[in-house]
């Protein structure tokens, strides 16, 4: 591993919600790659050293590559990737260009409190990209719970419609989540299957 590199963290996505016709890239991505840095100084160096540059390329087949040098602009808790769970990528973008990243970043501590409040999250990690990108910034968290539940604690309360949804309507702000699964390092539950995290 490079010197400047202090993880990566690999994915395999098993849920990834639709999006509407609002943006012309939408973040459909089935594996995501996550390195991690000592600092934002470091992403040009690691960006360019050959073991990362070869990345995009080993996955020509697919039909959408992207990659995007990102710094952390708000923390909810530490993101443990170190065990398996239900790990979230959200990426947002802007229906016009008149969104604000200051106003983003504030409506994303409102909409982090609900998360807290309403699915148990306490870790969270948002990425705001240092250069051009798609994507106005990129929410990454994890659940110690299934499909299921996550789903229920989203979907059956009236107040995601009335509140997350309505805001980000309402500030122009599209939200292209998808759900993952650890692949590498290998996950703890994996390496033990009698584990009882690995039956969350």
């Amino acid at each position: 591993m490079l010197p400047e590199v202090l993880r990566v963290s690999v994915y395999r996505a098993v849920l990834i919600a639709p999006v509407g016709r609002e943006v012309s890239r939408p973040a459909r991505f089935d594996v995501a790659v996550l390195v991690e840095t000592a600092s934002p100084e470091l992403l040009a160096t690691v960006r360019d050293a050959p073991p990362i540059a070869r990345m995009p390329a080993a996955a020509n087949d697919a039909g959408s590559v992207q990659v995007m040098a990102a710094r952390c602009a708000r923390f909810l808790g530490p993101v443990d990737r170190t065990r398996q769970g239900l790990f979230l990528f959200n990426h947002f973008a802007a229906a016009d260009d008149e969104v604000d990243l200051s106003v983003a970043l504030s409506l994303w501590e409102h909409l982090a409190a609900w998360y807290a409040a309403e699915t148990g999250l306490d870790n969270s990690t948002l990425l705001v990209p240092t250069g051009e990108s798609d994507h106005l910034m990129v929410n990454h968290a994890r659940w110690d719970i299934g499909l299921p539940r996550l789903a229920a604690a989203q979907f059956l309360k009236p107040s995601f419609r009335g509140y997350v949804q309505a805001n980000l309507r309402a500030h122009h702000l599209v939200a292209m989540p998808a759900l993952y699964r650890l692949v590498w390092p290998r996950p703890i539950s994996q390496e033990n299957p009698t584990d009882p995290r690995s039956n969350r």
